[in-house]
């Protein structure tokens, strides 16, 4: 089998420095970083006029190898440090019953893993190896704790992993089996997050939290790349984001605004739709609120666990985003995602994850209220496969030694 050179070949590098979210303070560049002096996350920063030099669009169609294809665009300076489990392009998956095919899922569980969340954490493992760390730790509801326990193991790295009690035990248990040692807790990501937090003096790991390193936000920008690349170098109307931490959401807007610059898409922009639910749901708050900041979300619950965030470092970020494209955060019912995923499974084959399925709902519910006209090309991130979850019961039986009539099944 012929690798891609990205997996072989040395790899062109873009990056200047980084840069506070907040501040605009500057940051030396292929050194270990947290977050800023204000606390706040750091932005990879690249030369942009040198990048497009370097790439076309031409060049990028003959490559095969997932996300790792957008190189250039990416911070890892030494093909060595590339970590790889097969990534793929995720397909976009137009919802032909519910709609007259503009409403489509990027299926996002076809990744190694089975989540988004191998983008980002492939990106930090990569440049954690790169940067000669060796024990790396962070909070989880699931989905990011296996993505890093597998990337890690492939680049030989130890992890340690803290997760909610109540996280979905297929969750923990890949976790564990993916070279994890990991550790249920009994409270929220935060309060694993503060665990996290409490470590990196002794036993000194380094904290892979959500936004608190500059590097799965790289990753995770990658969704937008390959957006755009499928959508023809144009961009949807509406983009429906499952939102937690929102690394994603922020990293879509960043590789919009990188694409723009080297010349690749116009200004127009898809409108950003944070999606959570309304069991914890502190940007919907402060996006009505007009706030900037969202306050932590007291007694946070959902079926959803992957957008049960109660605080989000990012959170300015996300709002920003929202705000700046003319779109809007809206959160919806346990109830509403429930049958969300029941409607897509049994009409259109597609199994999505609880929070994939709150972005249809939330759909639904923009498009019942007029937030988004029936017209309009809209993006649903489904974030894994729903194979992951819980699934309900099947309790019919048929006695093979006295068949019913055939005819009334």
């Amino acid at each position: 089998m012929k690798l891609d050179p990205v997996l072989t070949q040395e790899l062109p590098n873009f990056v200047t420095h980084l840069e506070c979210s907040m501040t605009g303070q500057r940051y030396e560049a292929g050194r270990v970083q947290g977050l800023s002096e204000a606390g706040k996350p750091l932005l990879v920063r690249y030369d942009l006029e040198a990048l497009a030099k370097a790439v076309s669009k031409e060049v990028l169609a003959t490559r095969t190898t997932g996300f790792w294809r957008y190189r250039e665009f990416l911070p890892v300076r030494e093909a060595a440090h590339v970590v790889s489990l097969g990534e793929v392009v995720t397909p976009l998956i137009p919802l032909a019953h519910l709609s007259d095919g503009q409403v489509i899922v990027k299926d996002e569980g076809r990744l190694p893993t089975g989540s988004f969340k191998a983008r980002g954490l492939a990106l930090a493992v990569a440049m954690a190896k790169e940067l000669g760390l060796a024990h790396l730790a962070m909070p989880t509801n699931g989905n990011a704790g296996a993505a890093m326990a597998a990337y890690a193991s492939q680049a030989g790295l130890r992890t340690t992993i803290f997760c909610p009690d109540d996280t979905p035990e297929i969750n923990v248990s890949e976790i564990e089996l993916q070279g994890a040692a990991v550790y249920k807790v009994n409270g929220l990501i935060n309060d694993c997050g503060k665990i996290v937090g409490a470590g990196k003096e002794s036993p000194g790991w380094f904290d892979v939290s959500t936004l608190k390193e500059p590097y799965r936000i790289e990753g995770k920008k990658t969704m937008g790349l390959e957006l755009a690349e499928q959508f023809g170098w144009e961009l949807p109307d509406v983009i429906f984001y499952p939102t937690g931490g929102g690394t994603g959401l922020i990293g879509m807007w960043k590789a919009f605004d990188e694409l723009e610059a080297i010349g690749w898409i116009g200004s127009k922009r898809p409108r950003m739709v944070a999606v959570q639910a309304t069991g914890c749901a502190p940007i919907v708050k402060a996006y009505e609120a007009g706030e900037e900041h969202a306050p932590l979300w007291e007694n946070a619950h959902t079926v959803a666990a992957g957008i049960r965030v109660p605080i989000a470092v990012g959170d300015f970020l996300i709002l920003r985003a929202v705000r700046a494209s003319k779109g809007f955060a809206i959160a919806v019912p346990d109830e509403a995602i429930l049958a969300a995923l029941r409607e897509v499974a049994s009409k259109e084959g597609l199994l999505l994850c609880p929070e994939g399925a709150a972005t249809y709902a939330a759909y639904k519910a923009a498009l019942a209220d007029g937030r988004v006209k029936s017209d309009e090309t809209a993006v649903l991130f489904n974030c894994a496969t729903g194979l992951k979850y819980p699934l309900p019961a099947v309790d019919r039986h048929i006695d093979k030694d006295r068949l019913p009539d055939l005819a009334t099944l």
